[in-house]
């Protein structure tokens, strides 16, 4: 196996590399650059073609951009040459100097010499939804795949044997005394089967919802894909399931299908009329019952106030916990004085933000807890 690559210029340059393509327009995420500098650890920096092509292999995720890392890898270590066995000549980065003349009495300045650091990622990581351009939504919808979905698992009512189990096992230990003529030797114990919390994901699609609508219905994408026991709706004037949709691992083919399959996209809302669909058809029947409920919506509602908060009030008593997420609340000066909200509050366990890929990581992290 080939030594493991130094750890200094090497790195540097890499990293050098992975930021101009992200200034091309190259979705490249912070894990992937590390399995790049790892890849290259392995493979050692010998040859240009085995730099080339494990950059290939790692940071490129869709066709289109292939010809764009051709043209940067050029631009940065030469020709990419697939059967070459040249050095690479990685080169360290040389940082950007900002020099700060203060004028003073005596007119004497001092220098002050900064390193200015960029990261795209990031910036777009904190950027509203409703700010982004069409490529830069792209980019942070394609960005979602590095959120990190957790399947939650509870206890539940039913018991199993397991020596490190709570609870004891009389029937166990009564057994396995009868095949020693009566006498216990072990106590047998047990303890809960665990089992996965179901999540329901609801998601308005209306009319004033347009700015966000489509990266969330990409986050409920991503929840569906990476994780089971989830399920997923469209509220609108309607209420549609897009469970079966949205499970396909292709998120274009995804998006495309359960775009089609939600009739009243950027409609009217009525969110009391859909919440009580869901209880009727599908919540109070088993599928809320114990699960964790995240709304996504602003709260604007055509409807009757005090039908959606009875029927949150209903909702609310058979689920674990309620999120209501709502875009809006990231607004500085934001209150609940919308009506649909104000009904919605008193039956919510948390309230957060949902207007860009940090406040998407956070629910995650609440829904994790």
């Amino acid at each position: 196996m080939a030594e493991p690559v130094d750890q200094q210029a090497p790195t540097r340059s890499i990293v050098a590399f992975c930021r101009a393509l992200r200034r091309e327009g190259v979705g490249v995420a912070v894990p992937d650059v590390a399995t790049y500098v790892h890849a290259l650890g392995v493979l050692g920096v010998r040859r240009t073609a085995d730099v080339y092509w494990a950059g290939r292999a790692v940071l490129i995720h869709r066709p289109e951009d292939v010809e764009t890392f051709d043209r940067v890898f050029r631009s940065h270590f030469g020709d990419q040459g697939g059967a070459s066995t040249e050095p690479v000549a990685l080169r360290p980065v040389s940082p950007v100097r900002v020099t700060i003349d203060e004028d003073d009495s005596d007119g004497d300045g001092d220098e002050a010499v900064g390193v200015l650091r960029y990261s795209r990622a990031e910036i777009l990581r904190t950027k509203d939804f409703a700010r982004c351009t069409d490529a830069e939504l792209a980019e942070a919808m394609e960005a979602m795949r590095a959120l990190p979905v957790t399947t939650v698992v509870r206890a539940s009512n039913r018991w199993r044997s397991h020596r490190r189990g709570e609870r004891l096992d009389i029937r166990s230990t009564v057994r396995a005394s009868m095949r020693r003529s009566g006498e216990v030797i072990t106590l047998e114990r047990m303890r809960r089967v665990p089992c996965v919390r179901k999540l329901v994901v609801l998601c308005d699609v209306s009319g004033s919802m347009e700015p966000y609508a489509r990266g969330l219905l990409r986050f409920a994408h991503v929840l569906v894909a990476g994780r089971t026991q989830v399920e997923a709706f469209a509220l609108g004037t309607r209420l549609t399931r897009l469970t079966r949709q949205l499970s396909s691992h292709d998120p274009d083919a995804a998006m495309e299908t359960a775009a089609a399959s939600v009739h009243d996209w950027s409609g009217g809302t009525r969110l009391g009329d859909g919440l009580r669909e869901f209880n009727d058809r599908f919540g109070v029947p088993g599928m809320a019952r114990g699960a964790q409920i995240v709304v996504l919506s602003d709260g604007w509602d055509r409807g009757d106030p005090e039908d959606l908060s009875a029927q949150m009030a209903r909702l609310h008593r058979i689920a674990h916990q309620v999120v209501w997420v709502n875009p809006l609340k990231a607004t500085p000066d934001y209150l609940p004085l919308a009506q649909g909200m104000a009904a919605a509050l008193p039956h919510v366990d948390r309230f957060l933000a949902g207007h860009n890929l940090a406040s998407l990581a956070e629910l995650l992290e609440v829904l994790a807890a």
